[in-house]
């Protein structure tokens, strides 16, 4: 259960984040008081934290180097994309510090947790200017079991339910597309390759390394990937399709095929010298799958990613590269997990989640995309496609008009609905200078939002800015001792305004003026109005009544409803939020 808790007299006053909503907007509403609310969780109008948990917070140091990985090459630049340490016990920490809860999150989305290549691909491609690891989770290499930087099963167990117990759902990333890239470490370490290295050789960085040459000798290979598995670049496939397009040299899982296939040579050695030694690693759920015959590639792909919701009680799934994968392994996917889910949920009865429920979630990216309806992808399980076209400038003089449209597109297609963001692990779009309001424009937006970590702290890009692939530099470390405390603030005070009033996100919207709307939802009413001048008249009528005190819930005051209008004497952030008191 959340808590709503309002807030007046701020003037000269500190309040804890664990005990109050600090105010940033002006809103009214019809929800009788601010009394304490049930869950009222809704994936339509989710506020979700979408963390690269290796970037997050290192709550372990002991875990930061595992299978003769290195992290450091000797200066930022190249150690851009090698593990940083972020791990479960650190989100585990933040956790039960409240960070999530007092941001007003209702979800966490994690990078995909399981275990990555162990080696590195060459950073900007051939010009392999830093060492690139998997350390973002898109570099899959053994599906059933956790990769040790980021911690053990148990850990991570317990990471999801004390989640859980706060409300908050847990969102992974899913991956059908494609396992990671064969790097000279996992060769030499698997015996799939002659590399002529030994393990030490084999994570230093060679700058004259080409994957293309290395790649070319596969031939020679034994036990890596067969073309019964994936298909490559250099073979004859329509690369203008996307269903056999292959990306960034990335080996590409032939979902069209219904063959079955054995596990790859390489991962059965690795099982079997492994043993029991990796248990406190492996998914309990996934072990049993090591074994199973006759399926088809995507039928031993989609059992992995299941099981990790059948262990866990994962909630959600936000999918990799869907237009890349057939839709019909996508509804796969989705009526495996939903199958999962309730199997997870009958098994841990009274554990935190077990009560929920809401369906299994799934997004995806699919870029451009916007927030157009997508008949077949909805029908495949989907309840959107990131919303890549949210403005990310802040300019409130225009954005109750896009606001309008998102109201429109919800109302006309439900069960789709928005999922819009700022910025992600690809793109670093929203103005650092004006992220105050930008940070408005999204809190308030209907559908759903996420929050990239270190949105709300204005966290600086790496010095990975400086090589060829600077989008590195927007996965940089969370800047715990350097962040924005008043924008961190902000973000808290809408993320709670809008957890505790539905109507903010799933709420029928009216466009009043291009400063000013309202939105309803059932029995909660809001007023927003952006870019309110201090002790300005704001007309109320007729959604509002004379007589009636209403709050500003940014600020907490309160003022009466007279002549159809309501003044406050000051406004904050450019923003005021208006409900019944």
């Amino acid at each position: 259960m959340r808590k709503w808790i309002p807030v007046d007299n701020f003037a000269g006053k500190t309040y804890s984040m664990k005990k109050t909503i600090l105010p940033l907007l002006t809103i009214l509403s019809l929800a009788p008081g601010m009394q304490a609310a049930e869950d009222n969780f809704s994936w339509e109008k989710a506020n979700i934290y979408f963390v690269i948990t290796d970037r997050f917070c290192n709550g372990n140091p002991d875990n930061d180097l595992n299978y003769g990985r290195r992290n450091d090459y000797g200066s930022e630049q190249l150690n851009a994309a090698t593990f940083h340490g972020g791990d479960f016990k650190g989100m585990l920490e933040k956790a039960r510090e409240g960070y999530f809860t007092n941001l007003g999150i209702d979800v966490v989305w994690m990078t995909d947790v399981y275990e990555q290549i162990h080696g590195w691909m060459s950073g900007s491609g051939a010009v392999n200017d830093f060492p690139h690891y998997g350390y973002h989770g898109y570099y899959p290499l053994d599906y059933t079991q956790i990769d040790r930087n980021y911690g053990t099963a148990e850990e991570f167990r317990e990471l999801v339910d004390t989640l859980h117990s706060q409300g908050i759902r847990v969102m992974l990333g899913a991956n059908l597309n494609n396992p990671g890239y064969p790097t000279l470490l996992d060769a030499v370490q698997y015996g799939f390759a002659d590399t002529g290295l030994s393990e030490s050789e084999a994570a230093a960085h060679i700058r004259s390394w080409s994957y293309d040459r290395f790649f070319d000798t596969r031939g020679q290979w034994d036990g890596w990937y067969g073309k019964e598995w994936i298909r490559m670049p250099d073979e004859a496939w329509d690369e203008s399709n996307p269903l056999e397009a292959t990306l960034y040299g990335l080996p590409d899982f032939k979902d069209e095929s219904d063959s079955t296939v054995e596990i790859p040579g390489f991962l059965q050695r690795k099982w079997q010298r492994e043993g029991n030694a990796n248990d406190p690693w492996v998914n309990p759920s996934a072990r049993r799958l090591r074994d199973v015959k006759g399926l088809s590639p995507l039928g031993h792909l989609i059992g992995w990613n299941a099981s990790w919701v059948e262990e866990f009680g994962i909630d959600g799934f936000r999918c990799d590269i869907v237009e890349n994968t057939r839709l019909d392994r996508w509804k796969e996917l989705n009526e495996a997990c939903n199958e999962a889910l309730s199997r997870w949920r009958k098994k841990n009865a009274g554990k935190p989640g077990a009560e929920w429920t809401d369906n299994f979630f799934m997004t995806g990216d699919f870029e451009p995309s916007g927030i157009e309806y997508k008949p077949d992808y909805a029908a495949a399980g989907f309840s959107n496609m990131v919303n890549c076209n949210f403005p990310k400038k802040g300019d409130l003089d225009a954005i109750t008009y896009t606001w309008q449209s998102y109201s429109d597109s919800i109302e006309a297609h439900p069960g789709w609905w928005p999922l819009s963001y700022l910025n992600n692990s690809y793109h670093r779009d929203a103005d650092i200078d004006n992220m105050t309001d930008c940070a408005t424009s999204l809190l308030l937006a209907p559908g759903a939002v996420q929050i990239f970590y270190g949105d709300e702290t204005r966290r600086p890009l790496s010095d990975a800015r400086f090589n060829i692939d600077s989008a590195q530099a927007f996965r940089s470390d969370m800047n715990w001792a350097t962040a924005d405390n008043a924008l961190s603030e902000h973000f808290a005070r809408l993320g709670n305004i809008r957890q505790s009033h539905p109507a903010i996100g799933k709420g029928r919207q009216i466009t009043l003026d291009s400063h000013t709307c309202v939105r309803t939802a059932g029995s909660d009413t809001v007023m927003i109005r952006v870019l309110p001048a201090d002790g300005t008249d704001i007309n109320v009528s007729p959604f509002f009544s004379d007589g009636e005190t209403l709050v500003e819930l940014y600020t907490g005051q309160t003022a009466t409803v007279t002549n159809g209008k309501i003044t406050f004497p000051h406004y904050r952030n450019n923003i005021a939020i208006i409900t019944r008191h």
